[in-house]
């Protein structure tokens, strides 16, 4: 018998107590599944034996860590029950391509039929092996064992990911037979994915999984079609140009052929922001371009590299930052902890901004104002604006896309883009990159370059980044008139050199270590690639340095 010390108190423990019968008295106490512990800052799996004489914390599903070791397990329940019923090939052809709000898009690759009987014969094996408990293993094999496990099931992407791998062992999960590997931890058992649901959509399954703030339910599936159309095409451009996975990444590297690749996908993105101004200037009425997007969407230079194209069409393009338009720091609201919120539509003088617009239209000269962050005041310093035949204005802000951000405009003149960072690379087939991972990346290296920022403290404000986005963009992405992908399949390698300095950084006894290992695991797949490689115009640029753009 010995004690640990949970939540203040201290707790008898038998010897060979697992974390799983150690919280089974704290389970749902605090409204939520307890799905992962941390034993002295340490994260833990639940069928893990019981640390001696240490500190416990718990983590749920509206935990960061919590949430994403249910996404996790969840996934592998889903191959699980296509191994079970269409065979190991179906299970290792099957591809987690990416997520569509709270649903995770899943295709068969033509290994087997997809439609709505598949679907509902999926979520009945799952739902048995819920029932069933049956339990996940670890296995900690040596690398070559692990190679050969998944060489047998036919997993190629894993023969290559494992191929650039420095570690000796690797970890991987049985559940009743079926083998997989996935990076970070999981559930004991299937009976804890307690909430999903399986749907036929396009040519393959939506996954549909609870979100943080409603972990206990599955919201009805919405319907983003031009996000998905979106992801697709930026799909088709990584099998185009060879690279669907981190391995087929560090392959290219490795083969010193990727400079002829940045080249060909920078050529992709610039052909796509060419289309987008032609479909702007084919709209003779359109006066105003409005810009909107998730933090490190990489805006500022995708409206300058827009800007570039505009003109070569005849176009006089004219920058305005929504962030002219927020109203003085006293009248800013407050968000539940009495901080200033300036993500809120509250924060930005809506009238001013289409009283302007507006005499703009009308062809008067205008004043334009300046926000003088310092001061949190709003300035004026001389600088007007007078629209002419060709004249157009880029304006890029959060509320871009927000109708009651430009109500008095005609909507004939303005053209809504929404851009976002989607990363659409994996780090095998059953293991996809989550987007925003890539964009707290990009952030998190701009932040340390040019505000003196620590990682911690953009991991810190990431959940509150996140909660603004939810309210004030996503809703609103679909009345876009065109969709641009900032993400670049090679980015990661390069984000690389500059974060991982930043993540070590991060002292154990902070909240946010768990999340600077996480990363700087995940980053840990990617070989490095030099900066020095990419091109001065690259969105890219505006995170790592060297644009030729002011970003």
């Amino acid at each position: 018998m010995y004690t640990v010390r949970i939540k203040g108190e201290d707790v008898p423990v038998q010897e060979g107590t697992t974390y799983e019968e150690l919280i089974a008295p704290y389970q749902g106490r605090d409204g939520s599944l307890i799905v992962l512990v941390a034993a002295d800052g340490k994260l833990r799996e639940l069928f893990k034996e019981v640390k001696r004489n240490a500190e416990i914390r718990f983590f749920t599903l509206r935990d960061d860590v919590g949430h994403k070791t249910y996404i996790r397990t969840a996934t592998m329940l889903f191959m699980k029950a296509v191994f079970d019923l269409f065979g190991q090939e179906a299970a290792a052809q099957c591809r987690v391509e990416y997520s569509i709000g709270h649903g995770y898009y899943i295709t068969p690759q033509g290994s087997f039929p997809c439609g709505e009987k598949s679907a509902e014969k999926i979520q009945a094996r799952m739902r048995e092996l819920v029932k069933e408990k049956t339990p996940f293993q670890k296995h900690t094999c040596p690398l070559d064992d692990a190679v050969a496990i998944f060489a047998k099931q036919g997993m190629k992407d894993k023969e290559k990911l494992f191929r650039y791998r420095r570690t000796s062992t690797v970890n991987v999960y049985e559940c009743g037979g079926y083998y997989d590997y996935y990076y970070g931890y999981m559930m004991p058992n299937a009976g804890y994915v307690k909430w999903f649901e399986v749907i036929p959509y396009d040519e393959g399954f939506m996954l549909l999984l609870p979100t943080k703030s409603s972990p206990d339910k599955i919201q009805p599936f919405q319907e983003r079609r031009k996000l998905f159309e979106t992801l697709k095409t930026s799909d088709a451009w990584g099998r185009q140009i060879g690279i669907e996975t981190v391995g087929d990444l560090n392959e290219q590297i490795c083969q010193g052929s990727l400079s002829e690749l940045i080249l060909v996908q920078e050529a992709l993105q610039e052909r796509k922001i060419a289309e987008i101004a032609r479909e702007i200037v084919g709209r003779s009425n359109v006066k105003f371009i409005m810009i909107a997007g998730p933090s490190s969407s990489g805006k500022t230079s995708f409206s300058h590299r827009l800007s570039i194209q505009l003109r070569t069409l005849g176009k006089v393009p004219h920058p305005i930052a929504l962030d002219d338009y927020f109203v003085n720091r006293e009248h800013t609201p407050l968000d539940e902890n009495g901080d200033y919120n300036f993500e809120c539509l509250g924060a930005m003088d809506v009238e001013l901004f289409n009283n302007d617009m507006t005499r703009l239209l009308n062809g008067e000269t205008v004043e334009m104002p300046t926000f003088n962050f310092k001061i949190g005041r709003r300035e004026y310093l001389g600088e007007t604006k007078r629209l002419g035949p060709d004249d157009i204005l880029v304006i890029e802000g959060i509320h871009g896309l927000n109708p009651k951000m430009s109500y008095a405009l005609p909507e004939e003149s303005k053209f809504k883009i929404y851009i976002s960072a989607l990363t659409t690379i994996n780090v095998d087939a059953h293991n996809r990159i989550a987007t925003t991972d890539g964009r707290l990346l990009r952030r998190m290296v701009r932040d340390a370059r040019t505000r003196g920022s620590d990682a911690r403290r953009t991991i810190q404000m990431w959940s509150s980044v996140r909660r603004g986005e939810e309210e004030n963009i996503f809703p609103f992405q679909e009345e876009a008139d065109a969709m641009f992908n900032s993400a670049l399949v090679y980015e990661l390698a390069a984000l690389k050199q500059f974060a991982e300095p930043l993540l070590f950084q991060i002292p154990r006894e902070a909240p946010e270590y768990y999340e600077a290992k996480r990363l700087l695991k995940f980053l840990d797949y990617f070989l490095n690639l030099s900066s020095e490689s990419l091109p001065n115009n690259s969105i890219c640029r505006e995170f790592v340095g060297g644009s030729c753009f002011r970003v």
